[in-house]
């Protein structure tokens, strides 16, 4: 079978009338930078996350650079982070001059708990980024009330969870990424809801540090060759915008489809012993990004061999952590640090196929070819 790691030809293909014909209009128009479909976009995003301020860019890196310079910070602050994540979250906090501090995370969820980011705070400690990995969302209030109590920014890194839900204390509900001070989402086409290019975007609940962002994010200017404060130039442009307004129509959609394959792998897997198949957070709904299992007994990387083999597609996600990234160990606030779990993690972590064009057929072939591995 030709089974895709992510297939978005087919996604596109279900979408074609509406995405081509979108595509068109803006060319037609001639609005491409901050045209008529930026705004769309931005106001539908508002009303779908329940953030008061969308501000559109050009990736999910720059959202994240740009929600640090936002925050004020000076070169030599300490900012948390997990080492178990993309290379992104890290790269902005040193590249404004500020120290990455490396935290471990949870074995189960993948994610950093309040408890790691209690004991990583110093007192030059003026920011954590927590990264709702995979598609399930870190354990937020009781991060929120750390920050609160430490006077700290939270700037939630949600690209990979956009559309789930975190459940509070006294049960109501709110989308990753409008928890923190800021969220910052990546559009990159392989995204859950994502472009046909680079795209990113800022939000928050803080009218007045979402001017600030918009700024940021406009040459430091609000009105045109009046430069208030440095920034940088990044926009989403509108052809990009256009197509993200019509698949965010079907986010949640594909979120189900998403699911279903998820309890398909986790039903198919449950009775082999090595594998150990995604937690959930009881106060997170998970979109699966990735489904990612961990292999028991220094098999994963056999087990790989014989996915690759049988033409089955996988990846790992990480095979090396942040902090013994070459780049990093000289920027980083504790360069000595052991990080026991995300280490494990690294050498453990496979991800299989996962997209919202997974049938019945492909993942029944998936899963037999990984069970074969293990004599099941």
């Amino acid at each position: 079978m030709n089974i895709q790691m992510v297939d978005l030809k087919t996604q596109y293909q279900k979408l074609q009338g509406e995405i081509d014909a979108a595509v068109i209009e803006v060319i037609r128009s001639g609005a491409f930078i901050n045209g008529p479909a930026v705004r769309s976009f931005q106001a539908n995003m508002e009303a779908y996350l329940g953030a008061k301020q969308v501000i559109p860019c050009a990736n999910g890196t720059d959202a994240l650079q740009i929600a640090l310079m936002a925050a004020g910070l000076k070169p030599g602050d300490e900012v948390i982070l997990p080492a178990f994540t993309y290379v992104a979250t890290a790269e902005v906090i040193a590249l404004l001059g500020l120290k990455p501090v490396m935290a471990d995370v949870d074995p189960h969820t993948f994610n950093i708990t309040p408890e790691i980011v209690a004991q990583s705070i110093t007192p030059r400690t003026k920011a954590i980024v927590p990264v709702n990995l995979f598609g399930q969302s870190c354990d937020l209030e009781p991060i929120m009330a750390l920050a609160e109590k430490h006077g700290l920014w939270v700037i939630e890194d949600n690209a990979q969870a956009i559309g789930a839900d975190y459940t509070f204390a006294d049960g109501h509900t709110q989308k990753t990424g409008t928890i923190g001070h800021i969220g910052c989402t990546s559009f990159y086409p392989s995204k859950n809801l994502g472009a046909f290019g680079d795209g990113g975007a800022l939000y928050t609940n803080d009218e007045k540090l979402g001017q600030k962002l918009q700024m940021i994010a406009n040459h430091g200017q609000v009105k045109r060759y009046y430069h208030d404060m440095i920034g940088v130039n990044s926009r989403l442009d509108s052809i990009q915008a256009a197509i993200l307004d019509i698949k965010l129509k079907h986010l949640d959609q594909y979120a189900e489809a998403r699911q279903q394959a998820a309890a398909y792998y986790d039903a198919a897997f449950a009775e082999v012993a090595e594998l150990a198949t995604p937690a959930r957070d009881p106060k997170s709904t998970h979109v699966f990004h990735q489904y990612t299992l961990k292999v028991a007994g220094g098999k994963r990387d056999a087990l790989q061999a014989h996915l690759q083999e049988q033409g089955i597609p996988n990846m790992i996600y990480y095979p090396v952590p942040l902090h013994h990234q070459e780049a990093y160990k000289g920027a980083m606030a504790n360069p000595d640090v052991q990080l026991p779990v995300t280490e494990a993690l690294c050498g453990e972590v496979i991800s299989l196929p996962m997209h919202t064009e997974l049938d019945e057929a492909a993942l029944s072939h998936i899963t037999k070819a990984v069970k074969s591995f293990f004599g099941a």
